[in-house]
C-alpha cells in the first residue's frame, strides 16, 4: 500500500493507476471502516488519519493527471468526508527516497525529472 508524495506526472501508467486504486482503499478505511481490521494499522494508513482533506486533494491531483493523459475517471470521492488537515507532512519515505525507489523499478517513472 502506497500513496506517493511526488507529483503524479512523474509516475508511469502502472504506478499512477496503482496509487489511485490504493488511495480508494485507504479512503474507504478512513471514512467507512473507522479503523476496524485489515489495513487500519498499516503505516501508510496511519499517516493519513486526520488528513482526509489532504488525501482528497491528492486524489484530485491523480485525476488531473488522468485527464492530461486522456484517461477517464469514474470514481469520485465524497467531499463531505474530506476533513482534517489539507497537507501531509508525515512521510514513511521522503520525496527524495521515493524517487530513488522508483528509479530502481523497471518502469518509465521519473523519465521527466
Amino acid at each position: 500500500m502506497r500513496v506517493w508524495d511526488i507529483h503524479p506526472k512523474h509516475l508511469c501508467r502502472k504506478h499512477l493507476l496503482a496509487e489511485h486504486r490504493e488511495l480508494h482503499g485507504l479512503w474507504n478505511i478512513l471514512t467507512k471502516h473507522k479503523g476496524k481490521g485489515g489495513y487500519s494499522r498499516h503505516p501508510e494508513t496511519l499517516r493519513w488519519v486526520g488528513k482526509q482533506k489532504a488525501l482528497y486533494l491528492r486524489h484530485g491531483a491523480l485525476v488531473k493527471e488522468f485527464h492530461s493523459r486522456g484517461y477517464r475517471h469514474y470514481t469520485p470521492l465524497n467531499k463531505k468526508f474530506a476533513i482534517g488537515s489539507g497537507s501531509q507532512r508525515m512521510f514513511i519515505n521522503t520525496a527524495g527516497e521515493q524517487k530513488m525507489i522508483l528509479k530502481q523499478k523497471p518502469c518509465e517513472c521519473l523519465l521527466h525529472i
